[in-house]
Order: C-alpha cells, then sequence, then structure tokens
C-alpha cells in the first residue's frame, strides 16, 4: 500500500472536490477621469450565476459599498466561474487592502472582494492598481484575468 502511494505522481492527483470556492465573489474595475457606464463595472459570482452591479459607485478603500445587482445571463456566468481559480491566495496576508496606487494616474483600478460565511480570515476585500510596474507580478496575472473576464462578459 505504501508503495502505491508515495509512487503516485502527485500533480496527477485530482482536485479536492470538497474544497469549494467562496460563497461570494466580487470582481470588477473603475475609472476615475471616465465618462459613462462603463467606467466602474462590477460583478458578484454567488450561487453559480453572474449578477452586474447597477449603482457604479467608486469603489472606497476602507469599506465596500452596499450595491444593487442584476442577474446576468447563464451564458456570461459560464464564461467567467473559473474567475476565482486566478485568485492570489498572497492576497490573504497583504496587510493593507490596496496594493500599488489604483488609479493614480487615471490607468484604472481592480476591485475584489471574496466573502466565506463564517470565515473571516479568508474573507476581504482589495483594490489593485492596474499600472503592472506599481504591483509584484502575481497579482498582474491576476489584473489580467479579470480584466479578460470583464471584456468577456461585455461582448
Amino acid at each position: 500500500m505504501l508503495i502505491i502511494l508515495y509512487g503516485c505522481d502527485r500533480d496527477q492527483v485530482a482536485p479536492d472536490a470538497s474544497v469549494k470556492g467562496p460563497d461570494r465573489f466580487i470582481f470588477g474595475h473603475f475609472y476615475g477621469e471616465c465618462g459613462g457606464e462603463g467606467c466602474v463595472e462590477i460583478y458578484k459570482i454567488e450561487d453559480e450565476r453572474l449578477f452586474e452591479d447597477t449603482t457604479d459607485f467608486y469603489p472606497g478603500a476602507f469599506a465596500p459599498h452596499d450595491r444593487i445587482y442584476v442577474p446576468l445571463s447563464n451564458e456570461q456566468y459560464e464564461a467567467v466561474k473559473d474567475i476565482f481559480d486566478f485568485f492570489p491566495e498572497e492576497l490573504y496576508s497583504e496587510p493593507e487592502n490596496v496594493i500599488g496606487i489604483p488609479d493614480g494616474a487615471d490607468w484604472g483600478g481592480i476591485y475584489v472582494e471574496v466573502y466565506y460565511e463564517g470565515d473571516e480570515t479568508r474573507s476581504g476585500f482589495w483594490l489593485l492598481d492596474q499600472n503592472a510596474s506599481n504591483m509584484p507580478d502575481v497579482y498582474n496575472v491576476f489584473v489580467t484575468h479579470i480584466n479578460d473576464r470583464i471584456t468577456l462578459i461585455n461582448q
């Protein structure tokens, strides 16, 4: 039995199906010097559905805004449902929730909020810089994935 266990290639072990993502995952981008509906685009994934925020409030650094969401299509959800797979675990250990200088010179920022019911240590929100030179690479990859998914939603 030990030979079988130690002989397995760990890279080929199936993911644990009992490990699930957050109860609610909110993501989007924001631009301060901008005009029109696309300046603040915030989306929520919850209960295997995708929703869009209709308030378009520019995110603040001190607390998440209450938002009003409307459901989007199942096709849009299917296009973005994997976004949390790219969430960098390093964000949980960040001492601040603002990383870089989001929208510092009108280049925009990324909003991310994660909520696990009953687990405050894995729940939080962050504002991320879209200027790659202000950010660690691990976050830049995530920012790119978020922008790509927002493009898919709006096609």
